[in-house]
């Protein structure tokens, strides 16, 4: 969900208590049950109904906890106040944990089903030869537009988004590695460029981008286009997908010079105390009939492969969800950078977002 990038936290609670989700609790204030499965997930990222059915089926029952960013779920695990079993985190998150040594290195004589997986989704950059990690969805980043205004060959290149045609028309997602993204990928550029002054020039670049755009947000863009209170959203393929389930005249388009892929991964922190379980739990989540089950619910893209299979011909065609090779083979990960050049990138977004000239 690259990723960053989950929705519903505020009202999760009562979505989980109306489908019977296990509860969600703090563990400061409870004994740890025993024989539990301690699971810290995104909000709403898990079919309530696969819980239940885990729990019957293998007698562990499930404690879920869940976050809204991949640094708040960092924060937690290093704090060690709960010794998570499972936790589902982002790409470029698995590659911090695994540096900061807290987790547990997978034994794949214990998984069944890894072979389920696309083996265009496994040994990422992030994780070689998955030691650390199994992906769990994945998606893309993309524009969202309204077909009564525009079309597809307006979006053919990320470079038409400079046109003044589109003053005022865009949303754009609230991230310092999206936006210079943009501005990279416009330029034919990896997305995990480093070098400062090829940065400094993109920052610079993204000034005549920044003119055309109405608003910067996170979740909320799906929601105003789909309204059509703005014709124009760069935001992720699972987001693209709802709004496009409400409103009829939106698609979803991906320039003809690539994007990035984000992957959301189930990984074993250190301080797990029931391996047992996560492993089970990491079976059960491989079997193709409840990935299956898990995406169509979600409605992002699973990356099993016999799952895909399974599901309705509506979702398995749906492009958005499930691009076609030739897309695929463009799309880059994004990669950890090193705590300079993140900070690098973050100041030049939050320039761009301050500047009177991109007014």
């Amino acid at each position: 969900m690259n990723k960053v990038y989950k929705f519903f936290v505020g009202v999760i609670v009562g979505v989980f208590v109306l489908f019977g989700a296990r509860k969600l609790i703090e563990n400061s204030q409870v004994n740890r049950q025993k024989n539990a499965l301690y699971f810290y997930n995104w909000g709403d990222y898990i079919d309530p109904d696969l819980i239940d059915e885990f729990e019957e089926r293998t007698g562990y029952p499930v404690v879920m906890e869940t976050f809204d960013s991949n640094e708040a779920m960092i924060t937690k695990i290093k704090q060690n106040s709960t010794n998570y079993d499972l936790v589902i985190p982002s790409e470029y998150a698995v590659s911090m944990m695994r540096d900061d040594g807290l987790l547990e290195k997978l034994d794949h004589s214990k998984i069944k089903g890894l072979s389920n997986i696309d083996p265009r989704f496994l040994d990422q950059a992030f994780d070689p030869n998955n030691e650390y990690s199994i992906p769990y969805f994945w998606g893309t980043f993309g524009i969202l537009y309204n077909t009564k205004k525009y079309d597809e060959s307006d979006f053919s290149s990320w470079r038409n988004l400079w046109d003044p045609k589109f003053r005022g028309e865009i949303l754009t997602f609230d991230g310092a590695r999206e936006t210079l993204g943009i501005g990279l990928l416009a330029r034919e550029l990896s997305l995990n460029t480093e070098d400062k002054n090829t940065l400094l020039d993109v920052r610079n670049d993204l000034i005549g981008f920044m003119k055309n755009v109405k608003a910067i947000l996170a979740d909320e863009i799906r929601m105003y286009v789909a309204l059509e209170e703005a014709d124009i959203g760069i935001t992720f393929s699972g987001d693209a997908s709802m709004a496009m389930d409400s409103n009829e005249d939106l698609a979803y388009a991906i320039p003809r010079e690539g994007s990035n892929i984000w992957f959301d991964n189930i990984v074993i922190p250190k301080t797990s105390t029931n391996k047992e379980a996560a492993y089970a739990f990491i079976n059960f989540m491989l079997e193709p009939d409840i990935a299956a089950r898990n995406a169509e619910y979600i409605m992002y893209a699973s990356p099993n492969a016999e799952a895909f299979k399974l599901l309705p011909e509506e979702i398995r065609t749906n492009k958005t969800l499930y691009p076609d090779d030739e897309i695929i083979d463009k799309l880059e990960v994004f990669t950890f950078l090193d705590r300079e050049t993140t900070i690098l990138y973050n100041d030049l977004f939050l320039d761009l977002k301050i500047s009177p000239q991109a007014k």
